[in-house]
């Protein structure tokens, strides 16, 4: 079983940095693509960040591409965000997601956690 649980999140000024992580307590962590998702108030959900099961291939949304950095730790089960040069547009819940070696879709997902960049 997947179970995901983010850490991390609060109030930082733009400008600033935070690092989120994610755990999961399941066992096929190491197996898994993972990916960072947002929701901004009164928006959809979108895409942030993803890295593959092994961590070798990142992709980005361009509107974080050279300020944030996904990676993970496959021994301690943790994935990670590292958010540099917060902006106002970057508050938002974030939500980690495992997707499964056959899954087509990020089928598993966290509580999320708030991050509020204020300017």
């Amino acid at each position: 079983q997947v179970q995901l649980v983010e850490s991390g999140g609060g109030l930082v000024q733009a400008g600033g940095s935070l690092k989120l992580s994610c755990t999961d307590s399941g066992r096929t962590f190491s197996n898994n693509a993972m990916a960072w998702f947002r929701q901004a108030p009164g928006k959809e959900r979108e895409f942030v960040a993803s890295i593959s099961a092994g961590g070798g291939t990142t992709n980005y949304a361009d509107s974080v591409k050279g300020r944030f950095t996904i990676s993970r730790d496959n021994a301690n089960n943790e994935l990670y965000l590292q958010m540099n040069s917060l902006k106002s547009e970057d508050t938002a819940v974030y939500y980690c997601a495992a997707r499964g070696v056959l899954a087509s879709r990020y089928g598993y997902w966290g509580q999320g956690t708030q991050v509020t960049v204020s300017s």
